[in-house]
């Protein structure tokens, strides 16, 4: 028993250690209220009023879009793409292809 090397008690001690530092670390973040933190002041500066969007006149295809991502994309309804692009076949859509989405 005395021929033991000390070193192969330094990992379950740091693993226990760090056990106890986990702990400690939730339990402060876990008492630590919104109210006892201090609060900062925060300016709002205003800028011109601007469109919320741009309005995109065209779109190119890209690989893997379909109509219904591309009305995501664009904030465009699907029904309104269709209605601009009545040629086009939305089975059909080849990367590369130009969409109207707005008159």
């Amino acid at each position: 028993m005395a021929d033991r090397n000390p070193a192969r008690l330094a990992a379950p001690l740091a693993l226990l250690a760090a056990a106890v530092a986990v702990v400690v670390v939730v339990q402060a973040s876990r008492s630590s209220s919104p109210s006892s933190t201090p609060s900062a002041t925060r300016t709002t500066v205003t800028q011109p009023a601007r469109h919320a969007r741009q309005v995109r006149r065209a779109y190119l295809v890209k690989a893997g879009d379909t109509l219904t991502v591309i009305a995501d994309k664009t904030g465009v309804s699907l029904d309104e793409i269709q209605q601009l692009n009545p040629d086009i076949d939305p089975n059909a859509l080849q990367t590369g292809q130009r969409l109207k989405l707005s008159p």
